[in-house]
């Protein structure tokens, strides 16, 4: 049987590439608001995080979520990735 291809995707803190299951992906849809995507598959401009809690913490310290998604992320986002990756 034909092995399967394991979709890769690059953390936008770390910049290692990582199997999409080991990554969050955070989305900013076309409306302008940023989701949290747990499916991977919503519409709009996704960035991936990989799940562990320093990336998160960096990620939340240097704003890089909000230089990648070209919007203003409010902290109730913040604090909904964080409970996720406790």
């Amino acid at each position: 049987m034909k092995q399967r291809k394991v979709p890769m995707r690059t953390c936008v803190v770390t910049k290692e590439k990582c199997e999409k299951k080991d990554l969050v992906r955070v989305v900013r849809t076309p409306e302008g608001t940023v989701e949290i995507d747990l499916t991977g598959k919503k519409n709009g401009r996704g960035a991936y995080l990989k799940k562990d809690r320093e990336v998160f913490l960096k990620a939340k310290t240097s704003k890089i979520l909000e230089r990648v998604l070209e919007v203003n992320i409010e902290e109730d986002l913040y604090k909904e990735l964080d409970n996720l990756l406790k």
